[in-house]
């Protein structure tokens, strides 16, 4: 086990979710509120009041059913922002720092059950959440309709990992900027992504990384409703790692037809040897006569193909 996945493991239980305390909170002005730090049973009215409260320690922040055009910024600190129920706490619109609902860069943070929607801002960048430092988890949360779902910086110490989670009609290159993606995350150490869904792309790639290591696995991309899209899986300046039984479709409306994952397309920072990818279903959708790659590899590094399930009109691997 890699020394960051074990940092990443450990996070799980440093942010769990205690035990719900009781209603009777510590002010009278707070008991109203939809945000309740969990271990001192303290509610606010503000996502930032919450935030805050628990400053450059440890703590969950659970968050009641809603729509909330709310928004907050962890600079410090390990935080845990879950739903009390998965699904039914939506963040819609509201914006901090001109970036996303959520901006990170505390020590580390867990999102969990939450749903994002309509985080849009004129420069095509606004995010469900934008990661700027420390490790991140996200699981059972959906993005959907806006620029793009997550957005990171560069922390080369830092992991991410998504888990049961849903990405939707996210994506745009019609701004006149550099393209949003579904997801894009800078010079991480560690990016997994497993039990995901990604659909109905708007522009852009579904993944888009410059991750050193990389795994996606288990999860599905449909393309079959995306508009003006581009690749699956863009290891843009390469990785080694997995990409391990996901199922592939690309969609008729393209705007770069060409591959399904592309490695070191923009330059070869990491190293792709050892990137294994095994056991894909990739498909063309029904009715799109074309050809493409399953990969498309600049980086001249080894790389194992094995057990993919290639369909008609698709080539196993092209060089470049």
């Amino acid at each position: 086990m890699s020394g960051s996945l074990a940092r990443l493991i450990g996070l799980v239980g440093v942010l769990g979710l205690a035990a719900m305390p009781a209603a009777d909170g510590i002010g009278q002005s707070q008991q109203s509120g939809p945000y309740t730090v969990v271990a001192s049973g303290q509610r606010f009215a503000a996502l930032q009041q919450a935030v805050n409260a628990i400053g450059g320690g440890r703590g969950t922040v659970a968050i009641a059913p809603g729509t909330y055009r709310d928004c907050a910024v962890q600079t410090v600190g390990e935080v845990a922002f879950v739903a009390q129920a998965a699904g039914q706490v939506l963040f819609d619109a509201a914006i901090c720092e001109g970036k996303a609902a959520l901006v990170l860069r505390g020590r580390a943070a867990r999102v969990e059950g939450l749903v994002f929607q309509n985080q849009r801002i004129a420069e095509g960048n606004g995010a469900g959440i934008r990661l700027e430092h420390g490790s991140l988890i996200v699981r059972q949360t959906w993005f959907r309709d806006s620029d793009q779902g997550i957005l990171s910086a560069d922390d080369p110490a830092g992991t991410v990992l998504i888990e049961a989670s849903t990405f939707s009609r996210l994506g745009r290159c019609d701004h006149g900027r550099s393209c949003a993606h579904s997801v894009y995350f800078g010079n991480y150490g560690t990016v997994l992504i497993r039990h995901s869904r990604f659909e109905a792309g708007r522009g852009g790639h579904y993944v888009k990384s410059r991750a050193a290591q990389i795994e996606v696995s288990d999860s599905s991309f449909d393309d079959a409703q995306g508009r003006q899209t581009n690749y699956m899986i863009d290891l843009s300046t390469g990785a080694s790692g997995l990409i391990l039984g996901n199922w592939m479709v690309q969609g008729r409306d393209k705007a770069n037809p060409g591959a399904f994952i592309t490695n070191a397309a923009e330059g070869r920072t990491h190293s792709a040897e050892g990137l294994r990818i095994i056991g894909n279903v990739v498909r063309l959708a029904p009715g799109v006569a074309r050809s493409a790659a399953m990969v498309a590899d600049w980086s001249g590094d080894p790389i194992h193909l094995g057990g993919n399930n290639i369909g008609a009109g698709i080539r196993r691997i092209e060089h470049h």
